[in-house]
């Protein structure tokens, strides 16, 4: 894999690549609290079918720009990123895998860039209205997304998240995964990532910046799109991956009983051959 730095929407990100670079393209985008590493079983299995696999770490993670202010993370300005990070490696249509928040990105970009897409694959992330309609008329998801409104205060949230070496990050990760499928060569990965300046302020502020992305409609997804859902995620109810399929024109769903959040983790076989199943068809 090599490490490559874009300058696309007036941000720099910082990149993990890997195949052919004049190979069909597809683009990974990671969750919070990862960055582009979260990707690291599906980039050399990718390279080895001929794609040139990219995963960037998005604005305001590990390498990339981190801009001040929570206005810079409203969802708008980092599927900009996005835009014209493809548009910069293909003038082809790409096929775009997001988890947890990059699946957030993905999401939008697809609904607002269809154009740019040959296929869509979600994992473990609702479509943005079916989150926004859960979060305000079911307990069930109002209760397991409790992190989201702690990370609304100022400060505080940073502060809790750096003491004792990053515990809180390191459990929020081991609690809500599979018995060892963190090492601890990944959690100092994670925690390098972290210890970036503005890094945890720039994280957060993903949170904090959708108070106004809130206020959007979001609507059906016209790209032919797979979700593929860890029946077994602590903080996104399974439901939701049930409601989403209904905004997706050409859809399916794949639920794996046995993974949680972090499927990609669990069972990178199995979530690869799903994947790269839904990008080679036409």
């Amino acid at each position: 894999m090599q490490d490559l730095y874009f300058d696309v929407n007036g941000v720099r990100l910082h990149a993990l690549q890997d195949g052919d670079p004049s190979g069909d393209t597809i683009v990974f985008l990671h969750g919070f609290p990862e960055f582009s590493y979260a990707w690291h079983d599906q980039l050399p299995f990718f390279a080895s079918k001929g794609f040139n696999a990219i995963a960037p770490d998005l604005r305001g993670y590990n390498l990339s720009s981190k801009p001040k202010g929570t206005h810079a993370y409203v969802i708008d300005h980092i599927v900009a990123d996005v835009v014209a990070l493809i548009k910069h490696l293909t003038p082809k249509k790409v096929t775009l895998v997001g988890h947890d928040w990059g699946g957030g990105v993905a999401w939008t970009l697809a609904q607002q860039h269809p154009e740019l897409l040959n296929k869509l694959v979600i994992l473990n992330m609702p479509h943005l209205q079916v989150m926004l309609n859960n979060l305000k008329r079911s307990p069930k998801q109002m209760f397991k997304s409790w992190y989201a409104a702690f990370f609304q205060l100022p400060f505080i949230p940073e502060w809790l998240c750096r003491m004792f070496g990053f515990r809180l990050l390191k459990n929020s990760l081991r609690k809500t995964s599979k018995r060892g499928t963190f090492s601890k060569q990944d959690m100092q990965r994670y925690q390098q990532a972290w210890q970036q300046p503005y890094a945890l302020t720039a994280m957060i502020n993903w949170y904090r910046a959708f108070k106004q992305d809130a206020a959007k409609s979001y609507t059906q997804i016209h790209v032919p799109t797979l979700i593929i859902w860890g029946k077994k995620d602590t903080t996104l109810s399974v439901e939701m991956a049930k409601q989403s399929i209904d905004f997706c024109l050409k859809g399916k769903l794949v639920l794996l009983d046995d993974a949680t959040h972090w499927l990609h983790h669990e069972k990178p076989n199995e979530v690869n051959q799903l994947i790269w199943s839904c990008a080679k068809a036409r």
